[in-house]
């Protein structure tokens, strides 16, 4: 997993490379009326994705804050879900004692085989020739 992890990254890294080298040309950028700037399309892409990938973090971050925060709203809902998971905890305790019972009803399997193998065993003749 480590050489495949250092062939993606080596790979992307490459290709990187290859892409700034290949498009050195200036463009301008204009941010607003009067305000602008000249750069290299390659540096400017990944400034761009640069802060793409920032943005996509924050917002990310942002959801994880809103769902903490509405969960410690309602507390009501995380008391109903513990009360649910204790009943299912309590059906299937019910379920396995159920189960246990029904097995030991059944005949031992086991011992029938055994007995019926070691029988079989005896009878079997093997010959090398």
């Amino acid at each position: 997993m480590r050489q495949l992890n250092f062939l993606l990254i080596f790979s992307f890294g490459l290709a990187m490379v290859m892409f700034t080298l290949e498009n050195t040309a200036a463009t301008t950028v204009r941010f607003l009326p009067g305000v602008s700037t000249t750069l290299p399309l390659a540096a400017l892409l990944l400034v761009v994705g640069g802060i793409g990938a920032i943005a996509a973090w924050i917002f990310a971050v942002w959801s994880g804050v809103v769902k903490k925060v509405e969960t410690l709203q309602d507390p009501s809902e995380v008391e109903a879900q513990q009360v649910r998971i204790q009943e299912l905890e309590n059906d299937l305790q019910r379920y396995r004692a159920t189960v246990d019972a029904q097995l030991g009803l059944l005949p031992a399997a086991g011992q029938t085989s055994a007995g019926e193998a070691s029988e079989r065993g005896s009878t079997i003749t093997l010959s090398m020739e």
